[in-house]
């Protein structure tokens, strides 16, 4: 039997079978010498859409390389302004501050002022603790005023809901009964933190809860600031500088505080508030503001809390004596409370961390005092002295030169014009709708 192989490998053979019909090799292709995979990508025109796609992201990236660039140098000068004032003023303030969101960085520095034409503010979600006391009531004010939303939490602990209760309706306002000790979840732009009682009747009623609110509540909100990524502002006070030293007070000084005495739950637990929000600053990046606020007065003051001028106001009144405490050569330095408002506001604003002294530089000895409210109220209130309290400072006095050059803020209203106004206040307090019609039947008998 003939073997049914052929062999294929000679011309003759090839040639032959090629003539009866019988296998013919395919002739050979372009670029055949490419390997099979380039062979494939030439043929489905890949390199051209590659090419293509290269042309179009080296454009997309030429285009936004200058915006990059000009925010950077943007950034550059603004840190170096931040730098040059904590190098040279402030060693606590080392760090350049950015803004809490993008999209609020064209609107931030028109706050207070006027906007240019055409460009409309954003209006910020704003958390006020302690908003229901007399500094956060007057701060929820205003920033209703410019169109914000205000969330306040307030314990009520000194606070209370008729400061805040002409906003109910308002339906950018909510208030949240909640302790500042307790932790709480809301989603906001700006935290000014107030939560602490401030009169020394207030701290000292209970010292351990004083402390536990300047340091575990201060803790709550940093981290809230954190978690969130908004700005923080801690009101700290002029007590961390305790009986000074130094006079006037500057920022730089360190103090002179007692901590074991028995005004310390409240001022070393402002120093200790205030370390707490540097390290969230210098640690986790976070935006945050200090103010140092000195001794404050106006309408909506607790009546009965101790602190000098509502205690004068509160005594002239009621036509007692009153009460200086040690020789009345003591000074203390008096803000209209609408002076300090306008300070938070302008320090929330701007780029600088602080501290800031906030407070009125002009000072007042007790007897000083005593008799601008004689002048204000009664001729004839008599003046009762009695022994001085434990660690009460001899002098306080803000230099407020900081304040003047970076956040451009000094206080306009003197203790003659503010102190009418906050008479005026705790006497519709004091005696009510009888006084009001004492009023009434003396105008019309007049």
């Amino acid at each position: 039997m003939a073997s049914e192989l052929t062999y294929r490998g000679g011309g003759t053979s090839t040639a032959a079978g090629a003539g009866a019909g019988g296998y013919s090799p395919k002739p050979s292709k372009p670029l055949a010498w490419l390997p099979r995979a380039a062979r494939y990508a030439v043929a489905e025109h890949r390199p051209l859409f590659a090419l293509a796609g290269m042309l179009i992201a080296a454009a997309v990236i030429s285009i936004a390389s200058p915006s990059a660039s000009s925010s950077s140098s943007t950034s550059t000068s603004t840190g170096g302004a931040a730098s040059s004032y904590s190098n040279n003023n402030n060693p606590l303030a080392r760090f350049p501050v950015e803004p809490a969101h993008h999209r609020d960085v064209a609107t931030r520095h028109f706050v207070g002022g006027k906007v240019p034409l055409g460009l409309k503010r954003k209006a910020l979600r704003v958390l006020v603790t302690g908003g229901a006391g007399f500094v956060g009531s007057h701060l929820v004010d205003r920033l209703l005023e410019r169109g914000d939303s205000v969330i306040v939490v307030d314990n009520f602990f000194t606070g209370r809901k008729d400061n805040v209760l002409h906003h109910l309706n308002d339906p950018n306002f909510e208030m949240i009964r909640h302790d500042v000790v307790e932790p709480i979840l809301l989603e906001v732009d700006q935290i000014y933190h107030l939560a602490c009682p401030a009169s020394p009747v207030h701290y000292k009623y209970n010292p351990i809860k004083t402390i536990k609110t300047n340091v575990v509540g201060t803790l709550n909100m940093l981290g809230l600031a954190k978690r969130i990524n908004a700005r923080f502002l801690l009101t700290s006070t002029s007590e961390v500088y305790g009986d000074p030293l130094q006079h006037p007070q500057v920022e730089t000084y360190w103090g002179n505080v007692n901590p074991i005495g028995v005004r310390s739950c409240y001022d070393e637990g402002k120093r200790t508030a205030e370390t707490l929000t540097m390290d969230y600053h210098r640690g986790a990046n976070l935006e945050v503001r200090i103010a140092r606020i000195f001794n404050t007065y106006g309408p909506r003051m607790c009546i009965d809390d101790g602190r000098v001028v509502s205690n004068f106001v509160a005594q002239a009144l009621r036509k007692e004596p009153l009460t200086v405490y040690g020789d009345g050569k003591q000074t203390r330095s008096f803000q209209y409370v609408s002076d300090l408002v306008e300070g938070l506001m302008k320090l929330m604003e701007g780029e600088h961390v602080g501290p800031f002294n906030l407070g009125n530089p002009g000072e007042f000895t007790m007897l000083e005092l005593a008799k601008v409210v004689q002048d204000t109220i009664d001729p004839n209130a008599r003046i009762e002295f009695r022994k001085n309290t434990q660690d009460d400072p001899h002098k306080r006095k803000p230099d407020i030169s900081r304040a003047k050059e970076f956040l451009g803020w000094e206080p306009k209203i003197p203790l003659r014009e503010g102190l009418p106004l906050m008479v005026s206040d705790f006497r519709k307090r004091i005696f009510g709708d009888q006084d009001a019609a004492a009023t009434t039947t003396g105008n019309q008998q007049g």
